[in-house]
């Protein structure tokens, strides 16, 4: 037997979904022309990516450079949170691009 977007055998989110296509409710999404996955053109991608890693490298040299101050360790903390940082903005980075996971083939 074949399954019928709206009849009885078919799911709740199917037969909502028909309804809602019928009444017009359900725009689907205009596909965009020069925009990818993560949701840019490849000058804001890569923008992005830019800002990221620098601020998070401006943020660790900010804090290891506060901390030897406060400390009186002058080049040892700033070294330390400096690849700190690079790290930080790699993992960001990461987030960013790394394949999502489809929740629903769970």
């Amino acid at each position: 037997m074949e399954k019928d977007n709206g009849g009885p055998d078919s799911s709740f989110e199917d037969r909502l979904r028909s309804a809602r296509r019928k009444q017009g409710l359900e725009v689907p999404p205009k596909p965009s022309l020069d925009r990818d996955e993560i949701g840019g053109s490849g000058w804001s991608i890569g923008l992005r990516v830019g800002t990221e890693l620098v601020s998070a490298l401006l943020v660790a040299v900010a804090i290891g450079y506060g901390l030897d101050r406060l400390f009186g360790t002058k080049p040892i903390l700033t070294a330390v949170f400096v690849p700190l940082g690079g790290a930080a903005g790699v993992i960001n980075l990461w987030r960013l691009f790394a394949p999502k996971l489809d929740r629903k083939s769970e």
